[in-house]
């Protein structure tokens, strides 16, 4: 097995996406923990769909937490831990279909309804805590159940916009050099990078604490959706059909 896991890992070296519109969250953490996952889950046998249903199992499993358990630093570290460990299986999964040379339009369907679930259970079960903690929480009034609602909408239109960008946008010409990334661009996309966004949920202990922060991060992510908005919309509008 531990030739396998070698094998793997050199394999992978040579076969990751490019790291252009990547935050250096996703560069230098989730990818390298992800390339690990994706070795042990090939020295295993498993096949990219299950490693997708893994992560799955992780992220629901966190989010699921969140809105049954009343919070504590405990809940929190666990729902850091199971949501950071999803986003790396997430990250596994491409991996390995590259590895096994076994991609599809059917495992990139099920990657991608996965990643639209568990942002929109995340965001829900975190307003579904809102209301049944209220006290623990401080969000006894009614607007603070608006704050999981926007930023789940700025997710989401953000997670839609950015995939169908990607598929309206012409490919590159076969053998055209990849652009350099933008260290200050990976950088600049920390605040909406969802590996980050997980470690709010480290505060969930304190209460008010991780409502504030929480909310932060919705605006962030509401600013970030319209600059993306008009980023995109400029890009397509040069495309010819």
């Amino acid at each position: 097995m531990g030739s396998r896991v070698g094998f793997a890992l050199r394999e992978l070296r040579g076969a990751q996406k490019s790291a252009k519109g990547v935050s250096l969250y996703s560069r230098f953490v989730n990818r390298p923990t992800g390339r690990y996952l994706a070795a042990g889950s090939y020295a295993l046998g498993l096949t990219p769909n299950q490693v997708t249903l893994v992560s799955a199992a992780f992220s629901f499993a966190a989010a699921a937490a969140v809105a049954l358990c009343a919070p504590s630093w405990g809940l929190g570290i666990a729902v850091w831990a199971a949501l950071a460990v999803g986003f790396a299986f997430d990250s596994a999964d491409g991996q390995l279909a590259r590895l096994r040379g076994s991609g599809s339009a059917a495992g990139e369907w099920l990657d991608h309804v996965v990643d639209c679930a568990k942002l929109t259970a995340l965001h829900s079960c975190v307003l579904i805590a809102f209301y049944r903690f209220p006290d623990a929480y401080g969000t006894g009034g009614d607007g603070w159940l608006l704050v999981p609602l926007g930023f789940q909408f700025a997710a989401i239109v953000t997670f839609f916009g950015g995939l169908l960008t990607e598929k309206l946008k012409p490919r590159p010409a076969p053998g055209s050099p990849a652009a350099a990334p933008s260290t200050l661009r990976a950088v600049a996309l920390l605040p909406v990078d969802y590996g980050v966004f997980c470690l709010v949920f480290l505060l969930l202990g304190g209460g008010e604490l991780f409502v504030r922060a929480y909310a932060a991060f919705g605006v962030v992510a509401g600013l970030f959706l319209v600059a993306f908005l008009v980023k995109w919309f400029r890009e397509l509008s040069a495309v010819r059909r």
